[in-house]
């Protein structure tokens, strides 16, 4: 009888305990974090299937757990597919933080609470030496890179990842669900490190719709395009997209072109560019490449260096003015592969010297970095490229950049298909910024 009491306790306990747990629906799913631009903040993102309070609980590594709490906004997020999936977009900021100072925190409301994850807020110091890992094409489907990324991002390698365009392939697929699978698998990367954006051409459906509303970009624009400091750096993303899906608008060509002449003429300020004279771009298709898939860069002029001449009026090209405005370094994606160039403009290449094409560079440094794995495999490279590509890899992959100070900047490239063998490396060595440096 005893026996049968405390079973039935048991029994009744468990009932209980299944009672209290909350629906799926309100657990916070798909956390990811970025910086807002904005000193000593942060944002956190997540998704939920009923719409919930947005509530972040956190606090100072070693601190006592979640005596810290900020409140956000919800926004309700409708897929263009068939089915019109509904999902909640939690977006919570979190100010005052501590520069360089680590943080617990975890998220959603007393419907549901996300796993505890942590993170360190940005060091706002302009001599401070940002660690970034670069990639783009990264896809649901064969993500080769993705295990070696997350392990390296948990033990603290980089301060920043840098996603250079095309995410799950495709975000919309499923009416949404293939977006809903990527943003779980990156939640192991992106939920520790400051997961920064561009959008590609993967992400054209219903009007970038999964793009601009799954992540949370600095800015007005929904990401489409932006600009923010770290370390001795002015990191600027843009859509390269604009000049291929023109039913969405030829204004915005011209709406970004004179936001990104704008920027950079502030980048330019003499105050700014002492404090940070690196001026770094991020853009999905690239200018150049020597990849044999009929891609615009390889057969044609491209459309993001010189512009089109079959919009009315004509939309300008970008080489031209982040030449004028003294842009460092270029980084692309689009291509399946890894291709370094040297410094080039106008299709002539402008090395510093024979020796050593990357100390004081006449020109903008070009890096494409599009291997990081998806269902589309890799890209193919022409058998004779042109001058100005000076290493090239099929491998599967990732950058690693580091700004180190005002002056040196170091990039290696990790092969997964080589268990994270360092292929490429070199070191840009720049003694003026600005246009001056290439006279």
């Amino acid at each position: 009888m005893t026996s049968l009491c405390a079973l039935l306790g048991l029994c009744c306990l468990a009932v209980q305990m299944a009672l209290s747990v909350p629906p799926i629906e309100s657990q916070p799913e798909q956390v990811h974090i970025s910086y807002p631009g904005v000193p000593h903040s942060m944002v956190i993102t997540w998704t939920t299937f009923n719409e919930t309070e947005s509530v972040v609980e956190y606090a100072v590594w070693g601190g006592k757990l979640f005596d810290l709490m900020a409140n956000g906004t919800s926004t309700m997020f409708e897929d263009g597919g068939s089915e019109k999936r509904k999902q909640y977009i939690h977006r919570v900021t979190l100010s005052g933080l501590s520069p360089g100072s680590a943080y617990l925190y975890h998220c959603g409301s007393e419907a549901g609470w996300s796993d505890v994850f942590y993170f360190s807020a940005l060091n706002e110091s302009d001599s401070w030496s940002p660690r970034f890992a670069l990639f783009g094409d990264m896809g649901n489907e064969n993500p080769q890179s993705l295990a070696r990324l997350q392990k390296e991002t948990q033990v603290g390698m980089y301060d920043t990842i840098l996603h250079i365009g095309d995410f799950a392939y495709d975000m919309d697929e499923d009416n949404g669900r293939i977006g809903d699978e990527f943003m779980r698998q990156i939640q192991s990367i992106a939920a520790y490190v400051p997961y920064m954006t561009c959008p590609g051409n993967h992400e054209n459906a219903y009007n970038f719709s999964n793009y601009r509303n799954r992540f949370s970009m600095p800015g007005d624009t929904e990401g489409l395009w932006y600009s923010w400091n770290v370390g001795s750096a002015h990191i600027i993303s843009f859509s390269t997209e604009v000049y291929f899906f023109l039913d969405y608008g030829v204004d915005l060509i011209f709406e970004q072109y004179e936001w990104l002449k704008k920027d950079l003429e502030e980048a330019n300020r003499p105050e700014n560019r002492k404090a940070q004279p690196w001026i770094i771009t991020m853009g999905h298709r690239p200018m150049y490449c020597s990849s044999d898939d009929k891609d615009d860069c390889t057969n044609f002029q491209s459309y993001v260096r010189v512009g089109r001449n079959d919009t009315k009026p004509p939309a300008p090209g970008l080489e031209k003015l982040f030449y004028l405005y003294g842009v460092d370094l270029e980084l692309w994606a689009h291509e399946h592969a890894y291709e370094r160039l040297f410094p080039v403009y106008d299709y002539q290449v402008f090395s510093g010297s024979a020796d050593e094409p990357y100390v004081n560079p006449k020109a903008p440094v070009h890096i494409i970095t599009g291997s990081a794995g998806c269902r589309e495999k890799h890209d193919g490279f022409v058998p004779e490229p042109r001058d100005w590509s000076a290493f090239r890899s099929t491998d599967y992959g990732y950058t690693r950049m580091q700004v180190l100070n005002r002056t040196h900047l170091y990039m290696e490239q990790v092969s997964d298909d080589q268990y994270g063998k360092v292929i490429d490396s070199f070191w840009l060595v720049k003694e003026k910024h600005s246009v001056a440096a290439w006279l």
